[in-house]
């Protein structure tokens, strides 16, 4: 930015990400990964064979085949296990934490932004072989720029147009198109003498 570039950005969201993991999917990508038979295994019988019911109004159990154990210490790394390949065929700049995604590139051209084009296509190509689902509504483009630019952002994800706008949450930080601090105004506890911003 202090070089006069433009940055484009779209924040992901995939909904009930951590609940839409089909087992056999991701014990073949651990697999197919550096570890073990026997971690393989071991996570086998840690997945296979649950059964889950709604309490109050008791239900009968029925057999879990997707999701990832939530709140187990091992959840979190199965889910991130699985969507390890996010980046397989991506050029541009990926980054993800848990269910968290954003890509970006540098845009210097008509080409720069087809290429990101191109890379959401793979991205959305790549949520529908792994059973995950990105809520198109909750997804924003955001052109983080000093400069003053009038054309609008045509980024799609299918047939629908991706929203722009001046600001995203990314892994609960605000992120302003101008890198600006505008919005932690309302997070600041003043304290005699000092200022901290929570």
């Amino acid at each position: 930015m202090d070089d006069g570039d433009r940055i484009d950005a779209i924040v992901i969201d995939f909904s009930e990400a951590f609940d839409l993991v089909p087992h056999d999917r991701l014990l073949m990508k651990i697999a197919n990964s550096d570890v073990g038979s026997r971690v393989v295994a071991w996570v086998r019988e840690f997945l296979l064979d649950r059964t889950q019911r709604v309490r109050g109004q008791l239900s009968e159990e029925v057999r879990v085949t997707s999701g990832v154990p939530q709140g187990s210490v091992l959840g979190p790394l199965l889910f991130l296990a699985y969507v390890n390949d996010i980046w397989r065929n991506i050029v541009s700049t990926i980054r993800h934490f848990a269910d968290d995604c954003l890509i970006y590139r540098k845009i210097i051209n008509n080409e720069n932004i087809e290429m990101l084009q191109k890379d959401l296509d793979r991205l959305r190509e790549w949520a529908a072989e792994n059973a995950m689902k990105i809520n198109q509504g909750e997804c924003k483009a955001v052109r983080f720029t000093m400069a003053r630019v009038k054309d609008p952002l045509n980024y799609t994800l299918g047939d629908q147009l991706i929203p722009e706008a001046n600001s995203c949450k990314y892994l609960e930080i605000i992120l302003r198109s101008d890198l600006s601090w505008a919005d932690l105004v309302n997070y600041t506890v003043k304290r005699p003498g000092r200022h901290y911003i929570s």
